[in-house]
C-alpha cells in the first residue's frame, strides 16, 4: 500500500477479509480507534466478524491491502473474542453521528463518514471528516439539512472524551444496513450501556422487536426498560409471542402488568395465555405461531406459508393441520404435513391428503424433560401443544428447547474454551 492510501471508514462495514491465499476469514464491523485530547486519532484495528458471528480483532499492521470491496491481511487472525478497551472507539459504533464544534466558529456539524490514511510510519490515522453542518431552526421548515463539507480532524472539537449530548444513530444504521438481526445484536451488544440504548431507540419496532429476540436476556431487559412504555408495548407487539411472554417474564410484576395493558388485546391475549404457564414446562416453551392450515389447503400454499423469511427454520419444517378455527386454540388438530413429503407431491394437492396422524404432542404441563426426549426420540424439529380436547395450542420448536436448557452465558463459555492469547 502507498503512502496516500485513504479509506472512509463508513465504506468498510460488510467488506470481505481475505487471507493471503484468497480464502474469506469474515466480514468487517467496525474500526478500531485509539482517539486523544490532543492530535489526529489512530486506528489500530479492524473488528472483523468470523464464522459463528464471533467478533475477532485484526491489527492494521497485519493489513496488506484495502480495495474495493476487499481486505487482505497476513497469516491467521488471533481467535479469541474482541473486547474493547477502555481507551479505545470503536469508529462506526461511536464517532458517527456524534456531534462536533467546529473551530473556525460557524458551528456545529454531525459526522456523516470520516478517513482513515496510512502514513509513511506505517500507522493509520483519522485525517478527514466528512460533517453536515447543523443549521439553526427557522419555522417549521423540515428540509433544511445543512451542508455537507470535508474538514480536517483537527479543525472540530469534541471527539475525544466520554461526556457528548445525545447521538444520533441515522449514519450507524445505514453502515449495518442489511445485517441480520442475529449480527445487529451481536453489534449493539459491543457497544456501550449509552450508545446501544440510542442505536436500538433508532430502530422501527419491526427491526428492534427481531434484534431483541437474539439478544441475551439482561440486553433486553435493559433496552425495554429505557423506552417509553407506549413504544416498548409496540416492540413487546412486534415479537413472537413466546419471545415477548420471556421477556416480560424478566421484568417486575408491576412493570410487566403495565405493559400488557398498553398492548393491543388481541396480540396480548397470546402473550397473557403463554404467561400463564410454567415456564419449564411445553405451554411455557411454546410459540403460539406455527404454520397452521386447514385439510384442505393446496401443497402450494403450505410451500408458501414455510419460505416465509421470518419463519425459524425448525418452524418450517411441518405444517400443522386443524379444523377451523385457524387460530390458537384451534379445532380439532388433525396431524401434521412433513416439508419433505410437501416437495415430493403435486402443488394442487391438499395438505389434508399427506398428513402424518401418529405424530407424538404434547399437553401444555409436560415438563421440559418430556419435550427434550421426545425430539430427540423422534428426530422431529417441532411438536404440537394440544389441550384436552385435541385442539392445537402452539408448538414447542427445539430451539425454544435449547434456549431453555442452556446455560444462560452459553455463548460467553464457548468464547472461554478457545485458547487465550493476547490480542496483536
Amino acid at each position: 500500500m502507498s503512502a496516500a492510501t485513504r479509506i472512509f471508514v463508513a465504506r468498510l462495514a460488510g467488506t470481505q477479509v481475505f487471507d493471503p491465499i484468497g480464502d474469506e476469514v469474515g466480514r468487517v464491523r467496525d474500526v478500531v480507534a485509539l482517539v486523544r485530547a490532543k492530535g489526529a486519532p489512530r486506528a489500530v484495528g479492524l473488528v472483523v466478524e468470523v464464522a459463528g458471528r464471533r467478533r475477532v480483532f485484526l491489527p492494521l499492521t497485519r493489513v496488506t491491502s484495502v480495495d474495493a470491496g476487499q481486505v487482505i491481511s497476513t497469516g491467521l487472525l488471533n481467535m479469541r473474542r474482541f473486547e474493547q478497551r477502555a481507551m479505545e472507539t470503536l469508529v462506526l459504533g461511536e464517532l458517527l453521528d456524534r456531534r462536533v464544534r467546529l473551530t473556525d466558529g460557524s458551528g456545529e456539524a454531525t459526522i456523516e463518514d470520516l478517513s482513515i490514511t496510512r502514513q509513511r510510519t506505517g500507522d493509520w490515522l483519522v485525517d478527514q471528516l466528512f460533517v453536515r453542518r447543523r443549521l439553526p431552526a427557522r419555522g417549521l421548515s423540515l428540509r433544511r439539512r445543512g451542508e455537507t463539507l470535508i474538514v480536517p480532524v483537527d479543525a472540530v472539537t469534541g471527539l475525544a472524551g466520554s461526556t457528548r449530548e445525545e447521538q444520533g444513530a441515522a449514519r450507524l444504521l445505514e453502515a449495518y444496513d442489511g445485517m441480520r438481526p442475529a449480527d445487529l445484536a451481536d453489534a449493539l451488544h459491543e457497544l456501550g450501556d449509552t450508545r446501544r440504548q440510542e442505536v436500538a431507540s433508532a430502530l422501527d419496532d419491526e427491526r428492534l422487536a427481531d434484534v431483541l429476540e437474539e439478544m441475551p436476556e439482561d440486553d433486553q431487559v435493559a433496552i425495554l426498560s429505557r423506552l417509553t412504555s407506549t413504544r416498548a408495548a409496540d416492540v413487546l407487539e412486534a415479537m413472537q409471542p413466546d419471545d415477548a411472554a420471556d421477556l416480560l417474564n424478566e421484568l417486575p410484576g408491576e412493570q410487566a402488568a403495565r405493559l400488557l395493558e398498553l398492548m393491543e388485546p388481541e396480540e396480548a391475549k397470546d402473550v397473557r395465555r403463554l404467561l400463564s404457564y410454567d415456564e419449564d414446562t411445553a405451554g411455557g416453551l411454546m410459540t403460539t405461531e406455527p404454520v397452521i392450515l386447514g385439510p384442505e389447503a393446496t401443497i402450494a400454499t403450505a410451500l408458501a406459508q414455510i419460505r416465509k423469511q421470518d419463519l425459524p427454520p425448525a418452524l418450517a419444517a411441518m405444517v400443522f393441520v386443524v379444523r377451523p378455527p385457524l387460530e390458537t386454540p384451534t379445532g380439532r388438530f388433525l396431524g401434521v404435513a412433513h416439508f419433505q413429503r410437501l416437495l415430493r407431491e403435486p402443488p394442487h394437492a391438499s395438505v389434508g391428503s399427506v398428513l402424518d396422524t401418529d405424530t407424538e404432542w404434547l399437553t401444555p404441563d409436560a415438563p421440559v424433560g418430556r419435550v427434550t426426549r421426545l425430539l430427540a426420540a423422534y428426530d422431529l424439529l417441532a411438536l404440537p401443544v394440544l389441550d384436552g380436547e385435541k385442539r392445537l395450542l402452539g408448538a414447542v420448536s427445539v430451539d425454544d428447547v435449547l434456549d431453555h436448557i442452556l446455560p444462560d452465558d452459553w455463548r460467553e463459555q464457548i468464547d472461554e474454551d478457545l485458547e487465550e492469547v493476547p490480542r496483536g
